[in-house]
């Protein structure tokens, strides 16, 4: 394989920082052979947790490291952490939020899903941050994370239950649970929740991917609000992927505008000059309509082909977060992220000091992860079946499950139902973990 340097742990150094893989181990499968339409037929209007996939239809990587990619833009919080003025600050918490979704960009693989009590840490010195998450419930199926600055400069947290429906032509993801960022030097907490992802053409032709919805991101300190709506890709697709909003402050009058693609960048511009662009947007569209009378047929689910790949610059507009190229093997490689690459890594330190239930110990992502896809099917099936007696045995005992590193209750900002982190992961006192793999 060209691409195979670099496939195991990546614990060389280069100039004192820690080298990572730049590519996995084995390249992916084609999926042409195989009809989801066989399995998803009996499920149209069902929510999909419960049913049970063929691992060919999967990436290699846990859903609680899918999770982790939010990370991958942590400069962002760095940047608006240096920001004394609020705004500014509100702006780059605005760009993570809508780069922290960018990677699932073209990425039609399902992550796994996780086994009650797995866990996931992630540690970037290169990136200023450490992750512990953990699958604090089956059914519903959550998973909670807690991020923090090297520095002690942000705390970032969360619980997200993927709520997913299938409408007979696509699968609707809606990420419930609300996301906190928390910039401590200015005591700051900021709250949002996720946009809708939605995988198209799951029976037939190419998969392809919109995020739709609005998100609202609130300075709890302020009152400042930014509102951004990430638009549904609409008939001939000339709003496939993009985002714009205002930030607003408690009064609602606007002070920033903020425009893009949640594929590729995001600008902020003064918000007069913003909507007279829009306006005349509208009216050039409206004139292009009525020239070429068009006839609305049923909306289509083939991918549209978006008017042109990159953002139109309104004149004055200020970059705030643009996206960087996805590595040349992506392709052969899930659509990884060069971030995405590294997750399932294992040093050779690693092993004796991580817990047992990190999904990195996993074996069935590890298989397919080698390109062992028939090994991967049977442990996913040994996997689900010994959890299933695990839960079995406990409604026997009257048994409740406990969760280990997070506990349910409100969100300190917004009063929302959450699981928060109970701490002590970090001391690295693994006793009593349950035997999961």
């Amino acid at each position: 394989m060209s691409e195979g340097k670099d496939c195991g742990g990546g614990d060389a150094l280069s100039n004192g920082i820690k080298k990572h893989r730049t590519s996995l181990p084995s390249p992916m499968f084609s999926r042409n052979d195989f009809s989801i339409w066989s399995i998803l037929r009996k499920c149209i209007g069902m929510e999909l947790s419960k049913i049970t996939m063929p691992v060919i239809f999967n990436e290699p990587l846990s859903f609680l490291q899918r999770l982790t990619e939010y990370m991958e833009h942590t400069y962002l919080i760095h940047k608006a952490s240096s920001f004394s003025d609020s705004v500014e600050r509100m702006q780059c918490v605005a760009a993570f939020a809508v780069s922290a979704v960018a990677s699932q960009w073209e990425r039609t693989g399902k992550p796994f899903n996780p086994l009650l009590g797995e866990t996931y840490e992630l540690v970037r010195d290169d990136l200023g941050f450490r992750l512990i998450s953990e699958q604090v419930s089956h059914h519903p199926p959550i998973s909670a994370f807690h991020a923090e600055g090297l520095n002690n400069d942000f705390i970032f947290h969360g619980s997200i239950y993927p709520k997913l429906k299938f409408w007979g032509k696509s699968v609707e993801a809606e990420p419930k649970g609300t996301i906190t960022l928390e910039l401590l030097e200015h005591s700051e907490a900021y709250t949002w929740t996720n946009p809708t992802c939605c995988v198209h053409n799951i029976i037939v032709g190419k998969l392809w991917i919109e995020q739709y919805g609005n998100v609202e991101i609130t300075n709890h300190k302020t009152g400042d609000k930014c509102v951004l709506n990430f638009k549904p890709c609409g008939l001939f697709g000339k709003e496939l992927h993009k985002v714009e909003g205002y930030i607003q402050d408690k009064s609602k009058k606007k002070l920033c505008a903020l425009y893009g693609k949640w594929t590729e960048c995001l600008y902020s511009v003064d918000p007069a000059t913003f909507d007279a662009y829009k306006k005349n947007d509208k009216k050039n569209t409206e004139e292009k309509k009525n020239s070429k009378q068009m006839s609305s047929s049923e909306e289509s689910d083939e991918m549209p082909m978006p008017d042109s790949e990159s953002v139109s610059v309104i004149p004055g507009s200020a970059l705030l977060w643009r996206i960087a190229p996805r590595p040349p093997n992506s392709a052969q490689m899930y659509n990884f992220t060069s971030f995405a690459m590294v997750l399932n890594e294992v040093d050779k330190g690693m092993e004796s000091v991580i817990p047992k239930t990190d999904c990195r110990l996993r074996p069935d992502i590890r298989a397919m992860e080698n390109g062992e896809i028939d090994q991967a099917s049977e442990e996913k099936k040994r996997l689900e079946e010994k959890q299933r007696a695990a839960r079995k045995n406990r409604s026997k005992s009257e048994e409740d499950w406990k969760t280990r590193w997070f506990h349910q209750g409100p969100n300190p900002y917004n009063g929302a139902q959450d699981w928060l982190y109970s701490g002590s992961y970090w001391d690295r006192n693994y006793f009593n973990l349950p035997d999961i793999y």
